[in-house]
């Protein structure tokens, strides 16, 4: 239920749980993208976990708390930012002889940092689609917010 006292979001409850629960939401989609090598999980699905945290924010406190967080512009700058982290690791493999080769040292089995260039691939993956899906929802919120005004 929206609030009619000025205050843009939603009611203090909503924004009480946001609070205690948006940090979790962005701590565990770092843990899905950090583990992808080891586990289900990975690049996309910490993207869409860290994307939703924000999300979340948007929608209990309104567009212009998120904003003082992240700004619009820096939406746009993070996913071209992931697009040319992952291009540059697959180019780095041409170090090791191809696209996407592993060029760094892989550690002991089943350990964090075994994956080689896995994990950075995966947080690249995490920067570009995070920032991509924040983006999408930005859009869609201005899109029904011009169709609003042109009613």
């Amino acid at each position: 239920m929206a609030r009619n006292d000025g205050e843009a979001g939603m009611t203090l409850v909503v924004k009480t749980v946001t609070r205690l629960t948006v940090g979790l939401i962005f701590l565990y989609g770092i843990y899905i993208v950090l583990n992808g090598h080891l586990s289900p999980g990975g690049g996309f699905a910490g993207g869409v976990i860290i994307a939703l945290s924000f999300i979340n924010l948007f929608l209990a406190f309104g567009a212009k708390k998120t904003f003082e967080i992240i700004r619009k512009d820096a939406v746009t700058a993070l996913e071209s930012v992931g697009a040319v982290l992952f291009l540059g690791i697959a180019l780095l493999g041409f170090i090791d002889g191809g696209f996407f080769s592993n060029f760094l040292p892989q550690g002991e089995l089943f350990s964090l940092v075994s994956g080689g260039a896995i994990p950075l691939s995966n947080i690249a993956i995490c920067i570009k689609v995070g920032a991509g899906i924040f983006g999408m929802f930005l859009a869609l919120v201005a899109f029904r917010g011009s169709e609003r005004e042109g009613k």
